[in-house]
């Protein structure tokens, strides 16, 4: 695994100022927000820094502003949400660099946390430009990246700032990182990968890239009828695209190269309808849709197959769901090998690591999310940590 500083390797920060990188991109209805998780990951570290001595600065961005001031997307909007989870006041500064922010600087005392105004109402955050950053790191003495999230990213407050101070991989990230090199980085073998969700065009990359680390291949969602479809089954009014069959083709042929196993359903939970258990549901071998039915979830044959499969292996990586999981009782399958898998990881034998807003969605349906051993909640980052890529924000943390 790659080296990278973190807050272990800090001592006494008295009087030091921190600058340190968070998601506060938060849900909002009504002026209030309506998820904190993103703050709760983020809280260990701020408080680590703030006890240490730190003159903690947090930086994120909210909304996408494009370079201009907009009042409805000032990160002032997360303050009090911000307050509530680490219970201790923080100061917000309209601004990100220069002189304003360094008189709050001078007001604050150690142990004290300020909140700059949103990354993105400058230019040069989402261009990476470093006469920003360096603004910005003039008023620092320490960066503390703790937005895996945005590590995507090559922006000046997720990346730029790591190549001008001392740059530190914040608690949260810390996890994140361990975890997925733990399930893809250097794995315990045989590994499993549960890829779902509607298209195979959205999972491309993933998929290329999976077929060529993992040892077994579980499709699922609308992807596995586009699978089933180039293999010549008829998949009747099933969501699929019939355009990729080539592209799915060579997909599976270079899992066999590779000496993958690629797992498709063999018993599929079909309907006429897409509503809540509706009449015409019914349990079928693939082979026998109907030309005016929809494959909407995995059968159960299927998925005892799949937990078998699991029980076999010692690591595995989730992404997306099995069937149309928002509707009863098309959550079946997801529910079931969600279960099996956290059972696995609860006695121990099984490493899981899933990530993606659907899948954490349905793991936190199938009442199973805290068994697992680690969620992401980053959706694009993990995406593209699954297809392989680097990424920018990390790769700064591991060269500074």
């Amino acid at each position: 695994m790659a080296k990278f500083r973190t807050l272990d390797d800090l001592g006494d920060l008295t009087g030091k100022v921190a600058l340190v990188r968070v998601d506060l991109n938060l849900p909002m209805q009504e002026g209030s927000v309506t998820d904190d998780t993103r703050v709760r990951a983020a809280a260990p570290t701020i408080l680590e820094l703030a006890s240490k001595g730190a003159k903690v600065l947090l930086l994120a961005h909210f909304g996408r502003p494009k370079g201009e001031k907009v009042s409805t997307m000032s990160v002032s909007m997360t303050l009090d949400a911000v307050q509530a989870v680490l219970g201790k006041e923080v100061m917000f500064v309209p601004e990100v660099a220069g002189d304003v922010v360094k008189q709050a600087v001078s007001i604050l005392r150690p142990g004290d946390i300020a909140m700059l105004e949103n990354t993105r109402f400058w230019k040069g955050e989402e261009k990476n430009d470093p006469d920003l950053a360096k603004a910005i790191a003039a008023n620092g003495d320490i960066y503390v990246n703790d937005a895996f999230s945005a590590a995507h990213r090559a922006h000046a407050s997720t990346e730029g700032l790591a190549h001008i101070l001392p740059a530190y991989a914040g608690r949260s990230m810390e996890a994140e990182l361990k975890a997925l090199d733990a399930a893809l980085g250097t794995p315990v073998r045989p590994v499993a990968a549960v890829v779902g969700g509607a298209k195979v065009s959205s999972k491309l990359d993933v998929l290329t890239h999976l077929v060529t680390q993992v040892d077994h291949l579980i499709i699922g969602g609308g992807m596995a009828n586009t699978f089933l479809a180039a293999r010549g089954v008829n998949v009747g009014k099933s969501l699929c695209e019939h355009d990729l069959a080539a592209t799915a083709e060579a997909i599976l042929e270079a899992a066999d190269k590779a000496g993958c196993t690629v797992h498709l359903p063999y018993d599929v939970v079909v309907a006429k309808e897409f509503a809540a258990n509706p009449a015409s549901l019914r349990t079928c071998n693939v082979h026998e849709v109907a030309a005016d039915e929809m494959i909407l979830d995995i059968g159960p044959q299927a998925v005892e197959a799949l937990a078998d499969v699991l029980k076999t292996c010692r690591t595995l990586v989730w992404n997306g769901p099995l069937g149309a999981f928002e509707i009863e009782p098309f959550d079946a399958a997801t529910v079931a090998l969600a279960r099996s898998a956290a059972a696995l990881s609860k006695e121990g034998v099984l490493t899981s690591v899933a990530g993606g807003g659907d899948t954490v969605a349905a793991l936190n349906h199938a009442g199973v999310a805290a068994d697992f051993t680690y969620i992401s909640t980053a959706g694009g980052a993990f995406l593209e940590w699954m297809e392989g890529k680097e990424l920018p924000g990390v790769k700064a943390l591991e060269t500074a």
